[in-house]
Parts: C-alpha cells; sequence; structure tokens
C-alpha cells in the first residue's frame, strides 16, 4: 500500500521548535519532489517547502524563509522539516506530498502531487 505518513508534530510554545518528519511506504522516495504543506484553521492549504528528489534544491515560502529547513534521507525514505522560530501563526495541520516533477517556487500547486500524508498537528503557543 502506498502512503505518506508524518509524524513529529506537537504542542511548542513561540520561539520553539519541532521536526517533522515524512516517512513513505508503498514506494520509494528518491523519484519524487516532496512538498510540505499546512492548514490553519478557517484558511486555505499553503504550500511552505519543497526539496528536489535528489535534495539539491529547494523552496521556501516567504512566511518560513529562514526558520524552516526541509531535507531528506533517501536512504530511509524519510523527508523532514524543522521548525524553528516558531511563532502562533504556524499553528496548522501540516502535510507532506510527492510529484515527480520539481517546479520550484510553482511546486505548490496541490493537483500535481500524486501522494498525500495525513497530516500532523502543530500547535504554537503564544
Amino acid at each position: 500500500q502506498v502512503q505518506l505518513v508524518e509524524s513529529g508534530g506537537g504542542l511548542v510554545q513561540a520561539g520553539g521548535s519541532l521536526k517533522l518528519s515524512c516517512a513513505a511506504s508503498g514506494f520509494t522516495l528518491d523519484s519524487y519532489a516532496i512538498a510540505w504543506f499546512r492548514q490553519a484553521p478557517g484558511k486555505e492549504r499553503e504550500g511552505v517547502s519543497v526539496i528536489s528528489a535528489s535534495g539539491g534544491i529547494t523552496n521556501y515560502a516567504d512566511s518560513v524563509k529562514g526558520r524552516f529547513t526541509i531535507s531528506r534521507d533517501n536512504a530511509k525514505n524519510t523527508v523532514y522539516l524543522q521548525m524553528n522560530s516558531l511563532k502562533p501563526e504556524d499553528t496548522a495541520v501540516y502535510y507532506c506530498a510527492a510529484t515527480r516533477y520539481y517546479r520550484g517556487s510553482n511546486s505548490y500547486i496541490e493537483a500535481a502531487y500524486n501522494y498525500w500524508g495525513q497530516g500532523t498537528q502543530v500547535t504554537v503557543s503564544s
């Protein structure tokens, strides 16, 4: 069964850190660009960051640039999102998604993604 599973979410105080993981099963991630999206209550889902299949190219939304770092370990079939200096506005359900093609700043078109995880909740208290 092909699936992506996110983990690592939780409750953290503003200024704190969390590291999310996105693990794949049923397929290998090394042929896919992986993105993190998030959806806050009452808001549309938005792209946060994306990494190319090789890991050599990354892109970040302006709202997280300099605070979040995306990385991948293809040997572990896992992609990570290190989130530092968290703010209350980072509160959301975070999803990872896989697509065959890295599109740089155009990578946040949801319809381009073949596989999605179920999401993990991140809550940042003020």
